[in-house]
């Protein structure tokens, strides 16, 4: 008599936990942030959760860098105000299904587009979605009966049914239907990536020769995640309809889309929570660091810059090494190095904005005289003492840097040696 086996898996306890505290921070965030401010920041950053994570499915996974997927959130965006505008005018649909017809809508432009997109791999597939995206945001500027002309499209999310007496007129009755959608694509992408496809892609990204020597077709793998991830950059664009009530051109600029990947990369492409970080980040430079200076763009570069040539994984793989390092005991010993690394840091940085800082005063400011007062100092932006004195304090910021950074990097290989004798050790017995 034969009797059937079934292979018990265990939950994943660890994982339940990071779920179940990544819903409990959406929930509660707006309890804990209550200014109108605040909810409107959490809001925008989990619509850039949502785009960051569906960019990802791009980047991190497949390999392919694009700089057009914002013509995906951006068409979701369009699609979604219009179908607003029609329910205003009496469609039976609920507003809480908008930002699924924006993902649809984008689904389609997707599979339109996407089997041209996808014929080429590597640095030929970042120059068509280039071409497409920009062909795309002409296209926005010429047919202003669907794009809106450079007013763009404006509506009105207090329309129709209003279930439970639900409107989603006040900020707060958006952010948790926004928080929902975050936590359900969040969901949805990371199932993705233990899907077959999602495996099949990352091979396809680390050998697609192999993948063809073994029968599967690399252009259908990459043709059918980029249909999922424009799926979801379309519901983050639907929400973000939602959220601002107007949509322009800008949606499907190439700017859109260069943020998405300069944020997608400092969160950390190499890991799935690297977008979420990178979400939330591009949200505090856009809306926090643009209000302290109107250099805001040229720190962005710098930091870019930097975390380039001295974290090229981003703020996850920073994580994720310390992280390592605190499982076996030896964080402890890093403080004073970070101690040294973050103060040395911050002088270089005082020293670069205050130029950065005369300088732009130089160039906006003129009018209002040579005078400005920076971190409560007094300087003179034609002044030789004040760019001696900010040179000065860069450069020698500069060299105490790369003096602890040298040191770090000592330690921080002893301590790798260290971990790696233990984990020979614990394997040995």
């Amino acid at each position: 008599m034969r009797h059937d086996v079934y292979e018990f898996k265990p939950l994943n306890i660890g994982r339940a936990v990071v779920w179940s505290l990544f819903a409990l921070i959406l929930l509660v965030a707006p309890l804990v942030f209550t200014s109108s401010l605040s909810q409107t920041m959490l809001s925008q950053m989990g619509i850039a959760i949502i785009v960051c994570l569906s960019y990802n499915i791009l980047l991190g996974q497949g390999g392919m860098l694009s700089f057009g997927h914002a013509v995906y959130s951006g068409m979701g965006s369009f699609l979604a105000i219009h179908t607003l505008n029609k329910i205003s005018g009496g469609w039976p649909l609920p507003v809480s299904l908008i930002p699924v017809v924006g993902g649809l809508a984008s689904m389609a432009v997707a599979i339109l587009l996407g089997w041209v997109t996808t014929k080429k791999a590597a640095t030929p597939f970042a120059m068509i979605t280039l071409g497409i995206g920009e062909l795309v945001w002409a296209m926005s500027l010429m047919f202003p009966d669907f794009f809106g002309g450079e007013g763009g499209v404006s509506g009105n999310r207090v329309a129709g049914a209003t279930p439970f007496g639900i409107t989603y007129g006040p900020q707060i009755q958006l952010y948790y239907l926004i928080a929902f959608y975050t936590f359900i694509c969040t969901a949805l992408m990371f199932a993705f990536t233990r899907t077959p496809l999602g495996r099949m892609l990352n091979a396809v990204r680390d050998n697609p020769e192999r993948v063809e020597f073994v029968g599967y077709d690399t252009q259908k793998v990459r043709y059918l995640s980029f249909i999922i991830a424009a799926f979801f950059a379309g519901i983050s664009g639907g929400l973000a309809a939602l959220n601002f009530e107007i949509v322009t051109s800008e949606v499907v600029s190439g700017y859109r889309s260069g943020a998405y990947l300069l944020f997608t990369f400092l969160g950390g492409a190499t890991f799935f929570f690297g977008p979420i970080l990178g979400g939330i980040l591009m949200v505090l430079a856009f809306v926090l660091l643009s209000e302290f200076t109107k250099a805001w763009l040229l720190y962005l570069g710098l930091i870019f810059l930097f975390m380039v040539m001295y974290a090229p994984g981003g703020v996850a793989s920073l994580i994720m090494m310390n992280l390592r390092v605190a499982v076996y005991g030896h964080l402890r010993k890093l403080w004073v190095g970070y101690l040294a690394l973050g103060v040395t840091a911050l002088i270089v940085l005082l020293g670069a904005a205050t130029m950065i800082e005369m300088l732009y005063h130089l160039q906006l400011n003129e009018a209002l005289g040579p005078e400005l007062t920076f971190l409560g100092a007094n300087l003179n932006s034609k002044g030789l003492n004040s760019w001696f004195g900010a040179a000065f304090v860069m450069l020698t910021g500069l060299g105490l840097f790369e003096v602890c950074r040298r040191q770090f990097l000592k330690e921080w290989g002893l301590i790798q040696e260290s971990i790696e004798k233990e984990i020979k050790r614990r394997e040995s017995l």
